[in-house]
């Protein structure tokens, strides 16, 4: 039997969450930013002293290519002559030292604990990703899938398992778990008559459910993909919060759907499965207040990763290709709106129910961070007390990752980790999403030159 959930919430429900979004936005614009630490306007070079020669001079290089638009738009291609006319081996020489030193934690587990422990001296925390991509009409069978599970479950245990683990995170596409091609599918059958939670739990739970709309082996995959995740969840739980990656908007529903059963299955007493929240598409924040009003009426604690999102060209493409509205925000101005709009509603909400939310700020943006910082300080939200923490990705932003965690705040990582053969299309997808924010790491560049010139000048002087 299918019954309709909750998962759009009538308009009463809302109007509250939607009105304390608003007022909260409104308090912190007219609020003076002097109770924050000076440190957070990110200007200080020292935040580098940590870095060793190479690791200064080895950022610059690599950030300087990333500044080049015609190198990152090409890199794919780029990287794939470099590797027919090295070979194999000669490629990996070559990017070893370079962009996979930069944006990679290692290969084999001793390598990933050697820049862990690292990481863990600074006051930055991990949040390991496998470095798998699958998209439409890629699915290669459960073989490719089970392996995928494999690989995550691997995750966890290196995750929980180590001396530099300290309350630890991992990121999981479940299109790694799940066909793509079913969860667009899925996306169009939940338009039209969305599935209960409790179904897809008892699925979960490995009952033989039927679900309409879904032929004999469409079904059966579910079934797997289910259970796949539902291993995952059992393995993580009371040990790694598993953050579930948001994609494409023609199939982010019924990623949404799976995940909020994990969370309805797996966090009745803390948050350990979290969804993820792309504040450049329009329809952001009502889903946000959608899951927390799902969250408050099936009982479970809502974990949140809030992003501006990635993937903005091509949505956009591909609905003007089927005549469809724009779903992305126009402008950087509206995307900035809805990711602050967003924090201020999830902080408000911590502020009240600390046990029962968390999120984490994942943004390299600096007003934001620093908006963040302050809303904390308003509503007396603790730096560390481990319902907001904030991330940026591994190689990158290390002005702002460094300078919070010394004040004291909980920051993670994003980190990747892998053969150069496994991570090189994990990258360059990455670098080809995130190519607005590699073309704009100016400031971090010309921070890493002052610290260079400083310790020149240092050298000379003595």
């Amino acid at each position: 039997m299918m019954i309709r959930p909750p998962l759009r919430p009538s308009l009463h429900h809302l109007l509250p969450l939607r009105v304390m979004g608003t007022a909260a936005t409104r308090t912190v614009a007219a609020r003076q930013p002097d109770l924050l630490s000076a440190a957070l306007a990110f200007q200080d070079p020292s935040a580098f002293k940590v870095k060793s020669w190479g690791e200064l001079l080895r950022a610059l290089g690599v950030f300087r290519l990333c500044s080049i638009p015609v190198l990152v738009n090409n890199c794919g291609k780029l990287m794939s002559a470099a590797r027919t006319i090295l070979g194999r081996r000669g490629f990996s020489l070559l990017l070893r030292p370079t962009v996979y030193a930069q944006f990679v934690a290692g290969e084999s587990e001793a390598e990933i604990s050697q820049s862990m422990e690292k990481m863990k001296l600074l006051g930055l925390r991990p949040m390991l990703a496998v470095p798998i991509e699958e998209d439409l009409g890629e699915s290669t069978g459960e073989k490719r899938y089970d392996d995928n599970m494999e690989a995550m479950l691997e995750c966890v245990r290196m995750s929980h398992g180590n001396t530099w683990s300290q309350d630890p995170m991992m990121q999981l596409k479940m299109t790694a778990l799940l066909s793509p091609d079913l969860c667009v599918k899925l996306t169009t059958l939940i338009a039209q008559q969305p599935y209960d939670l409790s179904l897809v739990v008892k699925a979960m739970d490995g009952e033989p459910i039927s679900f309409p709309g879904l032929d004999e082996s469409e079904v059966a995959h579910f079934l797997c993909g289910l259970r796949r995740l539902n291993k995952i969840a059992e393995e993580s739980v009371n040990k790694v919060r598993v953050l579930v990656d948001a994609e494409y908007t023609y199939m982010n529903p019924a990623l949404s759907l799976v995940t909020m059963a994990m969370m309805k299955k797996f966090n009745k007493d803390s948050a350990w499965i979290w969804n993820t929240y792309q504040c450049y598409l329009k329809e952001s924040r009502s889903l946000l207040l959608e899951a927390l009003s799902l969250s408050k009426s099936e009982g479970f604690c809502l974990g949140v990763k809030l992003v501006r999102g990635a993937y903005m060209d091509k949505e956009r493409t591909l609905a003007e290709k089927e005549g469809r509205l724009d779903p992305v925000h126009q402008c950087w101005e509206d995307t900035n709106d809805s990711y602050n709009g967003s924090l201020d509603v999830m902080l408000k909400a911590i502020s009240q129910k600390p046990e029962r939310h968390r999120i984490i700020i994942a943004t390299h943006n600096e007003e934001s961070v620093r908006r963040a910082a302050q809303r904390m300080e308003e509503l007396e939200i603790n730096k560390d007390g481990g319902s907001v923490c904030f991330g940026q990705l591994l190689g990158m932003c290390d002005h702002v990752s460094l300078t919070l965690a010394k004040e004291g705040y909980a920051i993670y990582k994003s980190v990747p980790y892998g053969s150069v053969d496994d991570t090189l299309p994990y990258l360059v997808r990455r670098a080809q999403e995130n190519r607005t924010v590699l073309q704009g790491i100016r400031k971090e560049r010309e921070l890493l030159r002052k610290e260079v010139w400083r310790r020149l000048r240092l050298r000379g002087g003595s």
